[in-house]
């Protein structure tokens, strides 16, 4: 028999992480999930256990012997395991730096001595940091506002000098305000999506901070799949050994957001239309703006995002309602 394709997905119980499990094991690959639930969740990989293709590791990328044995006669490493959020970053600089500087260090180092095919990790749009250029391009960034973007730049810097010495063929993702189906609507770092998703569910304002002007380029959870495959898989060598913006490539201000998400979700419940954001102060260490340019991605990935900020919202807020209301 043909040896199956194996892929590692780190923080793979995660929100991006178990999407990606999900999407590969539908495709006939052996997936490895390695995870140590500090923000991922049981319940997201439940479905998997009973796959014959699916491994769950439970274990810290801080742990180099951890990330060895995970990555041990793998074909190909998705690396999502990371502390997300500013917020988070700013209130504890010290474990967020462990999580994804050391714990990402060490991933590198299991998959260059596994000898890997190639190693896609997730990067961030937070390493455009100060930069007021729109959109985004790829090489033009600025200087990081929160530990967690420096963080992510590091990584960047990382993957580069070991792709030049010691040829592991590494591609990085910035992702853009990612959201969809499994996104955690709880918890004090809950991303704006899914947090004032239930806001409204529960009849609830949606708290926005500062004026609700701010602008980000949300991306369904679809078109971050999509950009990992193209990722895994291009065979076009001017493709390796950078990054690229996985994003829609379009701008939404947190008021139109709230007010799509009131015209979607009133489809099940009409009151929700009446119900008003309340306003607070902005946030430390937000950009005001954030579009992607998908340019490079189109033309060395040959990316076409097949969601709209528009139809992904939609499908999410239904997922959302079937699945935690």
């Amino acid at each position: 028999m043909e040896k199956k394709i194996k892929i590692v997905v780190t923080g793979g119980a995660g929100f991006i992480g178990s999407n990606l499990c999900e999407h590969f094991l539908a495709k006939g690959f052996e997936v490895v999930c390695l995870d140590n639930f500090s923000t991922g969740h049981q319940k997201n990989i439940a479905s998997f256990l009973t796959n014959e293709n699916f491994q769950l590791i439970e274990g810290d990328i801080r742990d180099l012997a951890t990330c060895e044995n995970a990555v041990s006669g793998a074909d190909y490493i998705l690396h999502q395991a990371a502390l997300g959020s500013v917020p988070r970053s700013i209130n504890d600089p010290l474990t967020t730096n462990e999580v994804n500087i050391v714990g990402f260090l060490n991933m590198l180092v299991a998959a260059r001595d596994a000898k890997v095919k190639r190693f896609v990790y997730a990067a961030s749009s937070s390493t455009y940091g100060d930069s007021e250029v729109l959109p985004k391009v790829e090489d033009v960034i600025g200087k990081p506002l929160s530990p967690y973007a420096i963080t992510k730049y590091v990584n960047e810097l990382y993957a580069e000098v070991f792709g030049k010495t010691y040829g592991i063929a590494t591609i990085g993702l910035r992702y853009f305000n990612v959201f969809g189906r499994r996104q955690d609507p709880n918890g004090a770092y809950a991303a704006v999506i899914p947090k004032f998703v239930m806001q409204l569910m529960r009849g609830e304002s949606p708290v926005i901070n500062g004026d609700g002007n701010y602008s980000r380029d949300f991306t369904y959870i679809e078109n971050v799949i999509q950009m990992n495959e193209l990722a895994l898989f291009t065979e076009n060598p001017k493709a390796l050994h950078t990054v690229f913006n996985t994003a829609v490539g379009d701008q939404t201000t947190l008021n139109e957001l709230v007010q799509n998400l009131k015209k979607y979700l009133a489809k099940y419940d009409a009151t929700i239309a009446t119900i008003h954001p309340v306003y607070g102060p902005n946030r430390i260490g937000d950009i005001p703006h954030s579009l992607a340019s998908v340019k490079k991605a189109e033309e060395l990935l040959g990316y076409i995002p097949s969601h709209s900020f528009e139809k992904g919202l939609e499908e999410a807020v239904d997922w959302y309602w079937k699945n935690l209301k």
